[in-house]
């Protein structure tokens, strides 16, 4: 089973582009810090690529950015290609299949809102009984 749960903040925006197909992927990348410190007391971090495709991809390049903290989940994904100089290099990158924006939103960060939820009208208040006047009849 191929499968990986992150919890990072964004290193740079997300890049929105689209296949020639006209299929939309968002790359992205996001540092994820270890658990444990050095000898020294720094913690160390690694650096990931992501890649999101179609509606996923859209969402994240709309309401994400630089420095926010998400969680992804999804596969890793090995890729071979040879550098400048001939050397053979691989690269890891996890294609994301689910995303939580972890950040709290802000506003007037030039990022488009995210729609809020429809709120409750505020409750009606309950009609007062009055009493009737009881002439001590039975009505039937």
């Amino acid at each position: 089973m191929n499968k990986v749960f992150l919890i990072g903040n964004l290193t740079r925006d997300p890049e929105l582009t689209e296949t020639a197909s006209g299929v939309a992927v968002c790359h992205f990348a996001i540092a994820v810090n270890r658990n444990y410190s050095s000898g020294e007391g720094e913690r160390q971090t690694d650096f990931f690529d992501c890649t999101a495709w179609r509606g996923l991809g859209e969402t994240i390049a709309r309401y994400t950015k630089k420095g926010k903290k998400v969680a992804v989940s999804g596969s890793i994904q090995l890729r071979n290609y040879e550098d400048n100089q001939g050397a053979r290099r691989t690269a890891v990158d996890i294609i994301v299949q689910d995303c939580e924006f972890l950040s709290p939103r802000e506003n007037g960060d030039g990022f488009d809102e995210i729609p809020d939820m429809p709120r409750q009208s505020a409750p009606k208040k309950k009609p007062t009984l009055q009493a009737m006047d009881d002439d001590g009849d039975i009505p039937f």
